[in-house]
């Protein structure tokens, strides 16, 4: 079959809920692709950061091949082999005292927001009811319908109604907002350090360090949300860690298994993760231990390989060539690490044109919020292999507004 052929069975058989560019991906290694009719393509996207190890990297692989011979399900019924080392592992590297582990970035969204509301309940004492989270204006925190129902774009909310109450929305970056929506209901600010989805938002400098000093003075949680952030993307292992910010709650995933297999988890201290006891929170296959031995693998792959270190020093290098590009298209380039955006102007009528010429070129970028090109390879990518990808960035965004497709 050709790409033709297989865009036209998704587009018969499946439902409408994703816009993809058209190619057809067969194969993957490292930071390159290849679709069914074996062009190559550098990978620029990193499935939204969850392959900040490569495509199919090696070690990775193997520790899965091997689990899903022995065993690869056990529910948490039972214990298996290979859920305590993966939660001393993760715990030591971020330097928390537990782990409470899920499949899905949204699934560990839901079990940090069911903690916050528990412990306020539990231990801040907030009446049975009325405990409030903060959430950011152009936020992205999953799919799931208490999820949408904080997010500020109409589009993830539409129809999809009633929501869950609890939530109230802030401007991001504005501390005196934050300040003045603070009461005594209030048990949990759920940020991302860097706001993804909404365009590779960066907020002010400080900011993350004075969210922290207010959720102490009014004591609350300072939950952050690093599926995207987190595990090395910005430069750090974990995104807050650039303003030395101990969050209460860090929620991870995506990267976690390396783009490999679903694992999530919340990471925290016994203070707010004791709130939960057996049959109150849970998954069938959170825990499992397949997904458990990949992630271990995953996780010791990003610190034995330097890939943290090499995102912040390929990723500095990107922003000061970019940066210096002279173009007439671009609004604006912002990022840390190897999270970049490149900002277009509205008169170009959008940044999927341009992501489609780089497409054609042999690499995959991705629009988001309709005029953002967000550029994150995978972390272990070379010099060589950036430097060609910022030639193409650099040919497109040179020459005329591409025509769209």
């Amino acid at each position: 079959m050709s790409s033709r052929d297989f865009i036209n069975q998704e587009s018969a058989f499946g439902a409408h809920n994703y816009h993809p560019l058209n190619v057809v991906i067969e194969r993957a290694k490292g930071v390159w692709v290849w679709d069914v009719e074996g062009k190559k393509y550098m990978d620029c996207l990193a499935a939204y950061s969850a392959v900040n190890q490569g495509h199919c990297h090696p070690k990775i692989i193997e520790t899965l091949k091997q689990q899903a011979e022995k065993c690869t399900l056990t529910s948490r019924a039972f214990y298996n082999d290979q859920l305590g080392p993966f939660y001393q592992q993760l715990s030591e590297l971020l330097g928390y005292e537990k782990v409470l582990p899920m499949n899905t970035g949204a699934e560990a969204v839901e079990t940090a927001i069911k903690a916050a509301r528990r412990w306020g309940y539990r231990i801040k004492g907030i009446a049975d009811g009325q405990a409030e989270i903060l959430v950011f204006d152009g936020n992205f925190h999953g799919r799931t319908t208490t999820v949408v129902g904080f997010s500020s774009d109409e589009a993830y909310q539409a129809d999809f109604g009633p929501f869950t109450p609890g939530f109230k929305i802030v401007p991001y970056g504005d501390l005196a907002a934050v300040e003045a929506a603070m009461n005594g209901n209030v048990c949990a600010m759920l940020i991302e350090p860097i706001q993804g989805e909404a365009g590779i938002i960066m907020p002010p400098a400080g900011y993350l360090q004075a969210l922290r000093k207010l959720a102490d003075k009014h004591n609350c949680l300072l939950i952050s949300d690093e599926i995207q952030a987190g595990l090395g993307r910005t430069g750090k292992m974990l995104c807050c860690q650039h303003e030395n910010v101990r969050p209460d709650l860090v929620i991870l995933g995506k990267a976690l298994s390396g783009g490999v297999y679903p694992v999530s988890a919340v990471v925290g201290d016994d203070k707010v993760l004791s709130v939960f006891e057996p049959g109150s929170h849970g998954s069938t296959y959170g825990g499992n231990p397949l997904g458990a031995a990949v992630a271990r693998t995953a996780l010791s792959v990003l610190v034995d390989e330097g890939m943290v270190e090499n995102s912040r020093k390929l990723g500095a290098y990107a922003l000061e060539r970019l940066r210096k590009l002279n173009s007439p298209h671009i609004k604006d380039v912002r990022g840390l690490g190897l999270w970049i955006g490149i900002e277009v102007h509205e008169a170009t009528g959008g940044a999927r044109p341009f992501c489609e010429a780089l497409r054609d070129l042999g690499m995959l970028c991705k629009e988001t919020h309709d005029y953002v090109i967000r550029f994150a390879p995978p972390l272990m990518i070379s010099k060589e292999d950036l430097d060609w990808a910022l030639a193409q960035l650099e040919a497109v965004l040179s020459g005329p507004v591409p025509a769209a497709k």
